[in-house]
């Protein structure tokens, strides 16, 4: 993979099916197969237009089964009586989109998207069908799907990436033309998991855990295997978290304190979080100015508050409130002027999108104070990171100082004491674990993807089924084609 297709979507291709009449079939085949084609299908069909597999489908009335495609066209009636509504479904599928193709005398064509490394392979599958896959010139205004990683099997370098996709996709589908932020995103997901779950020996258990998921135990949890590096980063960053704070399942004074103890240090921490969300904003308006330009180019990235403009604004705010603080006026002075081009620039954008006059005026300014105001609490939201770091720290004190406090009280003490520990411990780990992955998603989510995005993507949507070979050829007089009227090219 080249280094600038990692920050990226994968780039798309327009790509059309051409095949004979006869071929179209077999074609189509091939590209169920092959996995990595999401064909366009006719914005017009409907009930009066499904093909004989959909009818006998509907007759019979059975729960959905995973669709399954015959390499030959199958005899329906048979399938009917056997019951095989995974064939029926398979070939339903397969008559929406031959009623979907565009035929010009023994001619039909599909239009679709098809990652842009997987064209060649692609096209040779559907060669050896007596079709092709020709590469056309993308619609002008129609922007692609978006796939955030390729179709084929990725290194054991992509794992981690991908183990991330599901913390983007939760949100929302990328656009097309904006940087795919999931490799970063996760990376600071994790990291604000830790300072929350600051806890060595809570850490070393979600990478126990994640080990557990790598090798498929238990097998209930066998679809979240994918999610193994996820999980296993963040136990790190909770690890490495409760090192710095001296914390081993509590205070246990198994680590020495190498930066700072959260209960006897609480502004300290909250300074660190408070500075942390800063940068962490400072990044994502970085991000939001190469995604308005990739959208609409320079001016809409100088106008848009999640651009230029949000930018200027939220670093004159920040150095202003920084220097006067600090008592450096002059400096206060420009961060001031900053923050008031920021202002206009939003301002002029945000005007042009009103009705104008005083009513436009009016509402321009409350949207502009929101912006301030909103910048304001999106700073202060971040001392969310300290506040249930605290929370952490103090419930394993509480079951720390409860242990300690039973030990010494002979045997029936000694016993309760590691009751009250093992299941303090269990209790912490599930409830702080559970917490600190909301709130951890909650900044991502409001405080910086808000700044990333402005527009929601189409997710990419390949035709992939399983096919099955039956042998022999299939009954006369059994058609594989719907029941629609051909639409001609002209």
């Amino acid at each position: 993979m080249v280094r600038g297709e990692a920050v990226i979507p994968v780039r798309m291709r327009r790509v059309a099916v051409v095949a004979p009449e006869k071929a179209l079939r077999k074609s189509l085949v091939r590209i169920a197969e092959a996995g990595c084609v999401e064909v366009d299908l006719a914005g017009d069909s409907g009930p009066d237009l499904r093909g004989p597999a959909a009818t006998r489908l509907q007759r019979l009335r059975a729960e959905p089964t995973r669709p399954v495609l015959s390499e030959s066209p199958p005899d329906l009636d048979a399938l009917e009586r056997a019951g095989r509504t995974d064939l029926l479904a398979g070939e339903a599928q397969l008559e929406e989109r031959l009623g979907s193709a565009v035929r010009h005398g023994e001619v039909a064509a599909l239009a679709g998207w098809c990652p842009e490394t997987e064209v060649g392979t692609t096209a040779a599958r559907v060669a050896g069908a007596g079709g092709a896959l020709v590469p056309l010139r993308a619609p002008r205004g129609v922007d692609p799907p978006t796939l955030l990683t390729g179709a084929r099997p990725a290194p054991p370098s992509l794992l981690v990436r991908r183990s991330f996709t599901p913390l983007v996709s939760t949100y929302g589908t990328v656009p097309y033309a904006d940087v795919d932020p999931t490799l970063p995103a996760g990376i600071v997901y994790v990291v604000m998991f830790g300072l929350m779950f600051g806890d060595a020996g809570h850490g070393l258990l979600l990478i126990v855990v994640a080990l557990l998921l790598r090798a498929g135990r238990p097998r209930r949890t066998a679809a979240l295997r994918p999610l193994w590096p996820f999980v296993a980063g963040a136990g790190l960053a909770a690890t490495l978290a409760g090192v710095a704070y001296g914390e081993f399942f509590g205070p246990t004074g198994v680590l020495p304190v190498l930066w700072l103890e959260p209960l006897e240090e609480p502004m300290r921490l909250l300074a660190t979080a408070v500075g942390l969300g800063a940068v962490l904003l400072a990044a994502a308006y970085a991000a939001g100015i190469v995604n308005r330009w990739r959208e609409g180019g320079p001016t809409v990235a100088l106008y848009a508050t999640t651009g230029v403009a949000g930018a200027a604004l939220y670093l004159g705010l920040a150095a202003a409130v920084g220097a006067a603080w600090l008592g450096q006026v002059p400096y206060a002075v420009v961060g001031a002027v900053i923050a008031v081009t920021g202002l206009s620039l939003a301002g002029a954008k945000l005007y042009a999108e009103t009705a104008g006059g005083p009513g436009g005026a009016v509402q321009t300014g409350i949207q502009l104070f929101d912006s301030v105001v909103r910048i304001g609490s999106n700073v202060v939201s971040f001392a969310r990171l300290a506040a249930f770091g605290l929370t952490h720290a103090a419930l394993g004190a509480i079951v720390w100082d409860g242990t300690t406090a039973l030990a010494g009280r002979g045997p029936v003490g000694g016993v309760a004491a590691l009751l009250v520990f093992l299941v303090g411990n269990a209790l912490t780990f599930a409830l702080e674990a559970l917490v600190a992955g909301v709130q951890a998603l909650r900044l991502e989510f409001y405080e910086l993807f808000s700044r990333l995005f402005e527009g929601e993507g189409r997710p990419f949507r390949p035709w992939r089924l399983p096919i099955e070979h039956i042998p022999g050829p299939a009954p006369a007089g059994v058609t594989a084609g719907p029941g629609p009227a051909r639409k001609e090219l002209s």
